[in-house]
């Protein structure tokens, strides 16, 4: 065995106390792997281990000693002979007196599972970034200035046969602008050994997979997507970890980063251990986490997963099996409090990124500013509206009427909270069918109430999130083995969707009246929205400038409605600019047989309490935008 040399002065008193306190910015600039001179000096936080070596190759895995820094809890040596590349772990004798081996908590780059060990990374050479302009822009989504369409992506499934980070970027790129979405929301991308988690049981926090190559590679990936125009938005995972031996669980023999208690330690539908965010080092390091990938990696937002979870000290627990606050309450305010310092901190460090929450309760306030008892996030998930609205879709046509409620009940809430619009990878697994097998009725009708579902998804208020491979209406639901069912785009009406998708987007662009008032009132007016008995549903879409807007007709029934009067906001002449039930997007073509001319005259006639009115077809379980705008 060999001594590490020790470099207590090296790590500086301040970069400790911060730490201990909970105030550091750049943690992974003093743990982990750091190049010192010829050498490479290890730290980690162990404060309660007896003893803690680094093993590598470098010293053909026989240990090197470090030694615990004042009362830190932070054990330091410096291996002279390690390289860059190297595999490493460490070996703690924890409070309990045995050895364990242990993975680098701070490792910012890991071996490729199943392997578990951690590899010194190559930071002699900084990333030659190239992607400014897109960093100097991109504050505009967050102010709502434009659009934000996501295109979720699990990376390691999106095509399976693609098996790097550069063997993915073109045809990612291609395909996401031909689609026309303006972001892509990865799935986590931090090293996790079980590949069917999808990301969401971590142990490398700070180590992007190994599965499709090295750190570099995914920053390359970043920087082309940013050069294409596209953002990334990389799913967050702070509520948990997995429990491999190797990880973080009782990493010095304690819990450490882990509630000591089950009850809170310990979450019983995933398996896995709950972050104990009441010690100051273990939110100094999530919150650093989280500015790690936003500044080594230029990742636009973050997608913070389960926060649900985080909230509720009873979230999937029965009577008995939790602890209530000290008020006798289920809100755990530990977490509260450190969502809102995440929150703050994110918005001091980077004020122009996403930062969105997974929330599918009611908690006040999720998008409101810490200040104001907030949580400060920017962005919430609209899980409310996407389960309505998946119920809504799957009743007969003939039971919607005594549903009607269920569709709008959205809108009476949707100020209150700064919403997206999810259709993501949850509503395709566990057994729930894709969403084209979960509409009702035969064949053709599922086809034309999915196309009319993702009309409705684009057209009222906040912006959508589609789950990979969703654009082309799978029959089955999602495998992350099989991945995207590229084949289907060879038949028509799958093709018909994915042109559909990319309508949409295109239509968005060219008529801001569709988002740009995502977030006001004035934005949204109902024409009609209590014709249940015909399923009919018809609204106003507004922008900032007066002279445009976008009229909303969506026909929830297999029965068409011929020379159908509306209301519409302007005597003024009016262009169908989509009819999802159109041939080119695999629909019937009910609008083209009736020989009608796309621009039709508003009349002088009032209805629906608007000043004018149109009369228009209106196909079967359809949805048609018509704008007073020049196309």
């Amino acid at each position: 065995m060999t001594n590490a040399r020790h470099v207590a002065p090296v790590l500086g008193e301040i970069d400790l106390h911060l730490f201990n306190e909970g105030t550091h910015r750049q943690l992974w600039r003093m743990l982990g792997p750091q190049r010192i001179g010829a050498g490479v000096r290890f730290a980690v936080w162990a404060p309660n281990a007896q003893r803690v070596e680094v093993l590598g190759d470098w010293n053909g895995w026989s240990g090197d000693e470090l030694r615990p820094v004042g009362s830190s809890g932070v054990w330091v040596g410096i291996a002279e002979n390690a390289l860059s590349g190297q595999f490493y772990k460490f070996r703690v004798t924890g409070a309990h007196g045995r050895e364990v081996m242990k993975a680098d908590p701070m490792a910012r780059r890991s071996e490729l599972p199943p392997g578990d060990a951690s590899i010194i990374p190559s930071d002699d050479i900084a990333f030659g970034w190239t992607d400014g302009d897109w960093m100097m822009s991109r504050r505009s989504v967050l102010l709502g200035e434009k659009p934000l369409r996501v295109y979720e992506v699990h990376a390691m499934s999106w095509r399976p046969d693609l098996t790097t980070w550069d063997d993915i970027c073109e045809p990612l790129i291609s395909h996401v602008q031909r689609l026309g979405f303006t972001h892509v929301e990865f799935l986590p991308l931090a090293e996790h050994p079980f590949g069917g988690s999808w990301g969401y049981q971590v142990t490398g926090f700070f180590s992007p997979t190994a599965r499709l190559g090295d750190p570099d590679g995914l920053r390359r990936l970043v920087n082309r997507l940013h050069e294409a125009g596209i953002g990334v938005i990389l799913d967050w995972v702070p509520a948990h970890f997995a429990k491999d031996s190797w990880s973080l669980g009782q990493f010095d023999g304690t819990a450490l980063y882990e509630h000591v208690d089950p009850r809170r330690g310990e979450h019983p539908d995933w398996g896995t251990f709950i972050f104990n965010t009441a010690r100051t080092e273990v939110r100094n390091f999530l919150i650093n986490n989280a500015l790690y990938w936003l500044e080594e990696f230029h990742v636009d937002g973050l997608r913070v997963d389960a926060v649900a979870s985080m909230l509720y000290l009873d979230y999937s627990r029965e009577d008995g099996e939790w602890v209530p606050n000290e008020d006798g309450g289920n809100d755990n305010r530990e977490n509260v409090s450190f969502l809102q310092e995440l929150n703050t901190v994110i918005g001091a460090e980077f004020g122009d990124v996403l930062m969105i929450a997974e929330e599918s309760t009611a908690w006040p306030g999720v998008t409101h500013p810490t200040d104001a008892g907030g949580l400060g996030f920017s962005h919430k998930w609209n899980m409310g509206w996407m389960h309505d609205t998946l119920n809504y879709a799957h009743r007969e046509a003939v039971h919607r009427r005594y549903h009607h409620g269920e569709l709008s009940f959205n809108m009476l809430y949707t100020y209150g909270e700064r919403y997206v619009l999810p259709l993501s990878h949850d509503e395709v697994v566990h057994g729930k069918g894709s969403l084209l097998a979960r509409m009702s009725g035969d064949d053709w009708q599922k086809f034309a109430t999915l196309r009319l579902t993702y009309g409705w998804q684009w057209a009222i208020p906040g912006p959508p999130v589609l789950f990979m491979g969703s654009e082309f209406a799978p029959w089955s639901e999602w495998n992350d083995v099989r991945g995207v069912e590229w084949w289907l785009n060879d038949h028509a009406p799958h093709a018909g969707m994915a042109e559909l998708v990319g309508t949409l987007n295109a239509l968005s662009d060219q008529h801001p009246a569709l988002w740009r008032l995502d977030r006001e009132p004035e934005g949204f007016d109902w024409i009609d929205n209590e014709n249940a008995e015909n399923s009919l549903y018809f609204f106003i879409r507004r922008s900032p400038e007066p002279s445009e807007s976008v009229v909303v007709i969506a026909n929830w029934t297999p029965v068409p409605r011929p020379a159908f009067r509306i209301g519409v906001p302007s005597q003024t002449t009016w262009t169908h600019i989509l009819d999802t039930d159109s041939v080119r997007f695999g629909g019937s073509g009910y609008r083209a047989t009736t020989a009608r001319s796309e621009l039709v005259t508003a009349e002088p006639v009032e209805w629906q309490g608007q000043p004018a009115s149109v009369v228009v077809d209106i196909p079967p379980l359809s949805m048609l935008w018509l704008s007073e705008a020049a196309t």
